[in-house]
């Protein structure tokens, strides 16, 4: 029996293991599981590697997607770009182990994103400054948008909340929140933005997938924004997480 699983802190807003056992289901996957491992402190990774002798392979989530890559013994050159890890591969060869880190979060996002976003482009604001974002920052440079990013404190290439006026809000096309604002259970919660100066020509995107609709993304439908939430984002990450994990070459 293969196990696979989710390692973060905490896990209670995670929808990976229902995803996964739903999938080896309406798939007949018969030797396979998928369980989550809150830990509280990411040196706990290597006892649960060495405890889990059948885990094969780890999704990564908030706040670990950085600070598990000191762990790896290798890493894509996606994931080495943006310092941000979200699927581990696991390779045993009789005592020794090998683990390889990877970023599916890029395409989740992307393939995502494009249907929504056509052939916009100009500004894009992007709001948090965590492991998500870096995924997500990439994303738009690659398809030729303009990256604005922003975070509670000021930094290199970065603006903070109070900088967001009404000019860069109304000139952007796109905003992305990579936070974990407005997430079960906290959903009255959400980012610091002058929503009312969004208009109808604009997509908001929430990387929160628990609950549906967020507190950021009901003030956008308020304003005839076109919004979407993390959910499309997550199946397909997850699906190239599993390739991932089957894929022999890797």
């Amino acid at each position: 029996m293969r196990k696979f699983g989710l390692i973060g802190y905490p896990l209670g807003h995670s929808f990976s293991k229902k995803f996964f056992t739903e999938k080896f289901a309406r798939e007949h996957i018969e030797d396979c599981s998928y369980e989550l491992y809150p830990i509280a402190d990411i040196n706990q990774l290597q006892s649960l590697i060495n405890e889990e002798i059948n885990l094969a392979g780890l999704n990564v989530t908030i706040p670990y997607k950085s600070a598990v890559i000191s762990f790896l013994d290798s890493l894509s050159d996606e994931a080495r770009e943006i310092n941000a890890v979200n699927v581990i591969k696991i390779r045993r060869e009789g005592e020794d182990m090998f683990l390889s880190g990877f970023n599916s979060d890029i395409s989740g996002f992307r393939e995502s994103l494009l249907p929504l976003l056509g052939c916009r482009r100009g500004n894009a604001i992007v709001l948090g400054t965590g492991g998500s974002s870096k995924a997500v920052c990439r994303v738009l440079e690659k398809i030729g948008m303009n990256v604005i990013n922003v975070s509670r404190n000021p930094g290199t290439r970065l603006i903070t909340y109070k900088d967001l006026d009404r000019e860069i809000i109304r000139g952007s096309a796109l905003i992305i929140n990579t936070t974990p604002l407005g997430m079960l259970p906290d959903i009255d919660s959400k980012p610091p933005v002058d929503y009312d100066s969004l208009t109808k020509d604009q997509i908001l995107y929430d990387l929160v997938y628990n609950p549906e609709r967020t507190a950021f993304l009901i003030e956008g439908e308020k304003r005839g924004c076109t919004v979407i939430n993390g959910m499309e984002m997550l199946r397909i990450q997850a699906e190239k997480s599993w390739e991932i994990w089957n894929d022999e070459s890797l």
